[in-house]
């Protein structure tokens, strides 16, 4: 069984090989699609948790059996579907950067500038960002269609694939739709959470590796139930740490500029519950400044330590410890082989406790 860090390296491995044969025939087309080639490699290779295919590996070792290369290859593809994810969710939330770097949108704005090139630099690059994440779906499925899995695991897999595909597409749409909402929810922002994050990131890759494995397993299957009520707890967890991350995290840790969340507004269930939970008077406070990307950061420190007051952080701790413990009892089932769970406790750990 390899271990985590193994495996990560076994993925980017896969993809190194896979984008170094895109570079080749996309280079034949023109030399303009050089920079192409160079943008989406660095930000595949460069950085990057692996958890998707981290979760499939595990939903194939939770069969009892191990993966080959060749499966292992089909599980990387996962990451180019995170590449279009990511590409798409930073141009439509005007984010800056990117695992401490300029946002694919921002980097081709800079190179229309440089460049001297005619037109407007930010049309151009969310116009790029648009065909990058675009480019990254389109690979996403040519890297598992030519992954060499058998005809009956490929079967198997596309059947989750596309699944994970269009529910990441309606948590995505939910979550642009919720900017416009006149008032917070909970329950709306936890079903966000549960679509864009806890089957995308967790739940679906899992499913993935079960079916990779074992072909015959169907969508209602003991197997995959078991999965699912280890996966979508732990997918809802993940993202309400992500929340956190996003307005307490340490930039030189997550990439990201302190407070990121409050000057993109987003509505996350922290915030929902924050705005739940404060005063009249915190609450018109937090709302006149939600959204506006221009905040200091002495402005952005006294919102911390209004959401704080609240209560609300301690409640989003709360919950996440509770769906820990869900996933944790879902792991111990005695479905699931045993030489897998310590894999799985150890992930689940991992994407509970992190810090980036």
């Amino acid at each position: 069984m390899k271990s985590a860090a193994e495996v990560r390296e076994a993925v980017k491995g896969e993809l190194t090989d896979y984008l170094a044969e895109q570079r080749d025939y996309l280079t034949s087309i023109a030399s303009e699609l050089v920079p192409v080639c160079d943008a989406l490699e660095d930000y595949l290779l460069e950085g990057g948790k692996r958890l998707r295919p981290l979760f499939a590996y595990a939903g194939f070792m939770a069969t009892g059996s191990t993966p080959s290369r060749t499966d292992i290859r089909a599980m990387a593809s996962l990451e180019l579907l995170q590449a279009c994810a990511l590409i798409h969710d930073d141009l439509m939330d005007g984010s800056d950067t990117r695992r401490g770097k300029p946002a694919i949108h921002r980097h081709f704005e800079k190179m229309h500038r440089q460049n001297s090139m005619l037109g407007l630099s930010e049309q151009f690059g969310a116009a790029a960002a648009v065909l990058l994440g675009d480019l990254a779906l389109v690979w996403s499925d040519h890297m598992l269609h030519n992954s060499g899995l058998s005809h009956d695991s490929l079967t198997s897999s596309l059947r989750i694939h596309d699944e994970m595909r269009i529910e990441l597409m309606a948590g995505q749409y939910l979550d642009v739709r919720e900017a416009g909402e006149r008032e917070y929810s909970v329950e709306r922002s936890l079903r966000i959470a549960r679509y864009k994050s806890g089957k995308y990131t967790v739940e679906r890759p899992l499913h993935l590796g079960a079916v990779i494995a074992r072909p015959s397993e169907t969508e209602h299957s003991e197997l995959l139930n078991v999965l699912s009520a280890y996966g979508l707890p732990l997918g809802e967890a993940f993202q309400l740490r992500d929340d956190l991350l996003g307005i307490f995290g340490d930039p030189e840790v997550t990439g990201k500029p302190a407070g990121d969340d409050i000057r993109e507004g987003k509505r996350t269930v922290l915030m929902a519950m924050t705005i739940e939970k404060a005063s009249p008077a915190a609450r018109a406070e937090l709302t006149t400044h939600l959204g506006n990307p221009n905040l200091s950061e002495e402005t952005i420190e006294s919102l911390r330590s209004l959401i704080i007051e609240t209560g609300a952080v301690a409640d989003v701790e709360a919950l996440i410890d509770r769906l820990s413990e869900e996933s944790t009892a879902a792991a111990n089932s005695e479905i699931i082989d045993e030489k897998s769970r310590p894999f799985l406790l150890a992930l689940a750990e991992t994407a509970i406790r992190r810090s980036n």
